[in-house]
């Protein structure tokens, strides 16, 4: 097997077929170097290189001392990205996140200056987003969808490339603010991250009580990483593939004609045009990852689950019934053949 193809200087513009030869070995080195520091969890590493590359954000869902928190600050190291922690608590304050206005001593006297918050990063990792009120939860809001935030009537660009990645714990729901749909809406993946097999928990164990492990290596930039978006897309994709992709998100959708009867007696709220959006975007990504320049049904079919599992919402008959949402979706592409 050949040797991977060598990033030029990070001022060195990239060409697309040195983007595509990097893509088509991203998913393996990103595997190395975050091995070094993490173990397992290779799932949820690729479903947030999927994310990163298509430039969208991550929803993690996972119990406490799953290693998520550790696992995002190494990809953003890997990545050679600017990153900053929020952890989200009942009092936080929008302030807190975006920056205010602090007097300061000058030479022509005080003035107000603006105090950058930990918004202005390449990589949020905003943890336990569910902890704190809707009004601090808003606040991410416009940061998400536009890359920018506004203070005092000012509107401040946010670093280009730029991710949020949110955390919430599913066990703890007293004193938790569940997140609105219109914000569970602009995470392009919700990913779940479970316990590790006992194996990867035994090498946890004994590589954390002993000494420190090899430090990671740096595989992109941030200006990498958005010329790789640009080539995302342009992946083309066959008309039929596309409209699988929407056909599936339309099949969510309760009391519309032709859907699913078990949609209509279990689900509440499908999946909007912007599900149909990630399926496609995050299935080009998938491609060039796999070495293809072309996107599949299967490419579709893998991130179904990661792209409906928090835009799909289950009824209470649902609930009384034990069906989960990840059921609905198994059944949706049962039922919805590409």
């Amino acid at each position: 097997m050949s040797a991977p193809p060598d990033l030029p200087p990070s001022s060195a513009p990239l060409t697309e077929r040195q983007i595509v030869e990097l893509l088509a070995t991203a998913r393996q080195r990103l595997f190395a170097e975050v091995g070094k520091i993490v173990v397992g969890q290779l799932h949820v590493i690729d479903e947030m290189l999927i994310a990163l590359l298509s430039g969208g954000h991550c929803l993690i869902t996972g119990a406490p001392g799953l290693a998520k928190t550790l696992l995002v600050k190494t990809v953003a190291d890997v990545c050679h990205l600017s990153f900053q922690r929020i952890q989200f608590t009942p009092d936080l304050m929008p302030s807190d996140i975006t920056g205010t206005e602090i007097l300061e001593d000058s030479p022509d006297g005080r003035k107000l200056v603006f105090s950058r918050g930990p918004v202005f990063a390449n990589m949020i990792l905003a943890d336990e987003i569910n902890r704190t009120p809707p009004k601090t939860q808003a606040a991410l809001l416009e940061a998400m969808q536009e890359h920018q935030v506004t203070v005092n009537g000012k509107t401040m660009h946010l670093p280009e490339p730029f991710f949020v990645l949110a955390t919430q714990n599913p066990i703890e729901q007293e004193g938790t603010y569940p997140l609105p749909e219109a914000q569970l809406d602009r995470f392009m993946l919700n990913i779940v991250i479970d316990y590790l097999s006992e194996d990867d928990e035994v090498s946890v164990v004994t590589r954390t009580t002993s000494g420190k492990g090899d430090p990671v290596q740096h595989l992109f930039t941030g200006e990498q990483l958005l010329a790789f978006q640009q080539v995302v897309r342009k992946v083309p994709i066959a008309d039929d593939i596309a409209r699988y992709a929407v056909r599936l998100s339309a099949a969510s959708r309760p009391g519309r004609d032709g859907v699913p009867d078990f949609i209509n007696q279990w689900v509440s709220w499908g999946a909007g045009t912007r599900a149909s959006q990630n399926l496609v975007l995050g299935a080009k990504t998938r491609a060039l990852l796999a070495g293809r320049a072309h996107v599949t049904h299967d490419d579709i079919r893998a991130l179904a689950l990661p792209v409906f599992r928090h835009r799909i919402l289950v009824n209470y008959k649902a609930e009384a019934e034990g069906v989960t949402v990840e059921k609905v979706i198994a059944k949706l592409l049962e039922t919805v053949k590409g």
